[in-house]
């Protein structure tokens, strides 16, 4: 009979998986990389180190590459007032989505900021059955009176351009510059943060399992094996990114948004603009977990994550 044989077992067989290298590199697990299912690698050695079951090995690389995002202690959702602007009123929105993906968290910024209603359908990182209607694998998706829209940014620039048909998403450079910022640096520096000792890695976990959409048998796998894998991937995560000391690396990224805002209340003036939503959408899943307790402890970025609290307030999207 297989025994699992310690946490370094686990630390190989994360680091064999041509798959798991590959989507190191992606800090957005699932709504950048390939699916799980494209995993087999890692896979077949947690079924041939640890002795379980395939169908709990799937359990545990779908949740690693789903759990890369950082976790989100969201507030309930409820039903808002119509949209800020008259001009776009569908009928029906739905967000299809992972509750810990960064990206999914900048769609629902916009979308909770401009107060445009929408359901919200949790997908499961391993079957993915909510989207097999889809073509395309990756979270999130956004579907507007059954239009289908992908990738975060695209999706934002095409609601954007509904609620101001008059407007360009994409015409100021200092918005711009500072979207791609949080794309391209500040998700990388959220996993070695959130990951940084196994007790935060568990306590990712535990919301991750408990919120996520997971079986039982998923969950209980996930929790330990998943939190014992994302320890080890997101020391891989650090020097991939050059990055020494997590928390001061997370403390330099808060600091260097709280310089950009050059005194003003947002980076848009007197109001968010998309760069706002996007820092804010990324930031607000971990906002409660050690490493968010800290990032606010520590640096100055409390007062303006505060106002943008207040400026997107409650959510106007509704589980199904």
């Amino acid at each position: 009979m297989r025994r699992v044989s310690g946490i370094a077992t686990l630390r190989r067989a994360v680091s064999s998986g041509v798959a798991t290298q590959q989507c190191l590199a992606q800090v957005a697990p699932l709504s950048t990389c390939s699916s799980s299912s494209n995993s087999p690698n890692f896979s077949r050695r947690l079924v041939d180190q640890f002795g379980i079951s395939p169908y709990m090995s799937r359990g545990v690389v779908g949740t690693v590459f789903f759990s890369v995002a950082a976790s989100s202690l969201a507030q309930d959702v409820h039903a808002k007032e119509p949209p800020r602007s008259g001009k776009f009123l569908p009928k029906e929105v739905v967000l299809y989505q992972y509750e810990a993906c960064p990206f999914c968290n900048k769609v629902k910024a916009f979308l909770d900021y401009n107060n445009i209603p929408y359901k919200v359908v949790e997908v499961n990182p391993i079957s993915k059955k909510e989207i097999k209607w889809s073509e395309y694998k990756k979270v999130p998706i956004l579907t507007i009176d059954g239009e289908q829209l992908v990738d975060s940014s695209e999706i934002i620039d095409n609601l954007f351009q509904k609620i101001h048909p008059d407007s360009s998403a994409s015409s100021d450079d200092e918005e711009n510059k500072w979207r791609g910022w949080v794309d391209n640096h500040l998700v990388h520096v959220l996993s070695p943060n959130i990951y940084r000792s196994t007790s935060e890695a568990l306590e990712s976990f535990d919301y991750i399992t408990t919120h996520g959409n997971f079986s039982f048998t998923e969950r209980l796998v996930a929790k330990y094996a998943g939190a014992a894998a994302m320890y080890f991937v997101s020391k891989k995560l650090k020097k991939r990114h050059n990055i020494t000391d997590e928390r001061a690396a997370l403390y330099e990224a808060a600091e260097t948004w709280v310089d950009a805002l050059k005194g003003r209340q947002y980076l848009g003036g007197t109001k968010p603009n998309l760069a706002d939503l996007a820092v804010f959408g990324v930031l607000r899943p971990i906002r409660h977990l050690k490493s968010g307790k800290d990032m606010v402890e520590h640096t100055q970025i409390g007062e303006w994550f505060s106002r943008m609290e207040n400026a997107v307030g409650e959510s106007a999207g509704i589980q199904v």
